[in-house]
C-alpha cells in the first residue's frame, strides 16, 4: 500500500456569491412550474394530473420561498438555536 502524505489537502475555495445564492434557481424553477400549467392548461385536456402536478410544483415553489425566506431572516437575526444545540437539554 502506498503511503499517504502527512500533508492535509488545502481547504477549496468558497463559491462565488453569484453561484451561492439560490433565489435564482427557486425564482426559475418556480415560474417553470406556472408556465407548464398554462401550457398544460391551453394544449391539454383541462384539469387533468398534469396540470394539477404543475399547480402543486407552482404553490409549493411559493411555499418553498417562503421557507427560504423565514430561515434566512432568522440566520441574519442569528436565531437560529437548533443549529446550536440549544434547548435540546
Amino acid at each position: 500500500m502506498a503511503e499517504q502524505d502527512a500533508t492535509p489537502l488545502p481547504p477549496p475555495p468558497p463559491l462565488p456569491p453569484k453561484l451561492a445564492d439560490p433565489v435564482p434557481a427557486i425564482a426559475v424553477g418556480t415560474a417553470l412550474w406556472w408556465l407548464a400549467l398554462a401550457a398544460a392548461l391551453v394544449f391539454g385536456d383541462g384539469f387533468g394530473a398534469v396540470a394539477w402536478t404543475c399547480l402543486s410544483g407552482g404553490v409549493l415553489g411559493i411555499i418553498g420561498y417562503g421557507v427560504f425566506t423565514w430561515q434566512r431572516s432568522a440566520a441574519r437575526r442569528g436565531t437560529r438555536t437548533a443549529q446550536h444545540g440549544q434547548g435540546l437539554e
